[in-house]
């Protein structure tokens, strides 16, 4: 039976998400769209959750791709598990690495960094609590110092590189919106508006210049993204910093809304980036996301994104 809320039809989506879904994700489509009160025994039933937490850790934070430390804490956050016991292990390894002195590349006035590494340990951290700790406030003023003047940020060395570089922006951009909200620092907040007029004035996928698709991969939809840029992930982000209604979104959220299937959901469409218990020169996670048919993640993100944008529910009065 679908979901009833205010005697109007629930999106099927969303009936969809509360039906099928994992109860982790379940969880948060009743917090962000029915504007439930979050149920943290929900995590403890999600086997998604399980799973990532469970795991023991091998490998390279980073490089152990994608069942490494870094990558599990970005997923968990994401799911909205942020009291568990088991995330110290996590986050210590993370910050250890992430945190160590490393040399500042400097090409034609650019520091030249992953700067989506740093972004991501910057969000995750700050959604823990720890944005007060010493090594992210490092985190923090190495992002800002290694701002690009068009506002993102680029790991290229050649000297002819002097443009962002999505893949490395986003990410980036996150860590700030997540780090301003947790401590209310202007300089950060600053920041990450340079960062999201970066996007906004490629109209999250148009050459600046020509009005052209920059990547047509950038059209697709991914879950998880990891590093990659898509639409959807830029969107989703820039929702959190509440600029979601810029005219130059517009494009991408009808984008986003052709791309529903007739059932209501989302499916992937993109390169898969991932692949279930795979090696890691394949980039084995521990999870099975989803490669085809409806996507619980990209479902749940897609209508967090339209309901931010006034775009969800276009619900129908009953008769």
């Amino acid at each position: 039976m679908a979901h009833k809320s205010n005697n109007l039809t629930v999106d099927r989506g969303l009936s969809w998400l509360l039906s099928e879904a994992d109860p982790a994700i379940q969880n948060l489509a009743r917090v962000d769209l029915l504007a439930e009160p979050f149920d943290p025994n929900a995590l403890r039933h999600s086997p998604v959750v399980l799973a990532l937490l469970g795991a023991p850790l091998r490998g390279h934070p980073y490089g152990n791709k994608w069942k490494g430390a870094h990558w599990r804490l970005v997923s968990l956050v994401e799911l909205g598990a942020t009291q568990a016991p088991e995330l110290r292990p996590l986050i210590d390894q993370v910050l250890s690495w992430i945190a160590a002195p490393r040399p500042h590349v400097v090409v034609a006035d650019r520091e030249r960094r992953h700067a989506s590494m740093e972004g991501n340990a910057l969000a995750v951290c700050s959604r823990l609590g720890l944005a007060r700790d010493a090594r992210v406030t490092e985190i923090k003023d190495l992002i800002l110092r290694s701002q690009w003047p068009d506002g993102g940020w680029n790991c290229d060395r050649r000297q002819q590189a002097v443009h962002s570089s999505f893949h490395e922006s986003l990410a980036t951009l996150w860590g700030l919106i997540e780090y301003t909200k947790a401590t209310a620092d202007p300089e950060a907040a600053a920041a990450a508006v340079r960062a999201a007029n970066f996007f906004l004035k490629h109209r999250l996928f148009r050459s600046e210049h020509t009005g052209r698709i920059a990547d047509a991969e950038w059209l697709k939809l991914h879950f998880p993204p990891y590093w990659h840029y898509d639409v959807l992930q830029a969107l989703l982000i820039l929702s959190r910093l509440g600029v979601i209604d810029d005219p130059r979104c517009a494009d991408s959220l009808d984008l986003l809304e052709a791309k529903r299937r007739p059932d209501g959901t989302w499916e992937p469409s993109g390169r898969l980036y991932w692949r279930r218990e795979g090696p890691e020169r394949v980039n084995g996670d521990l999870i099975d996301w989803g490669h085809k048919g409806p996507n619980q993640m990209l479902t749940l993100n897609a209508l967090r994104v339209l309901k931010a944008a006034g775009r969800f529910p276009r619900q129908r009065q009953r008769p």
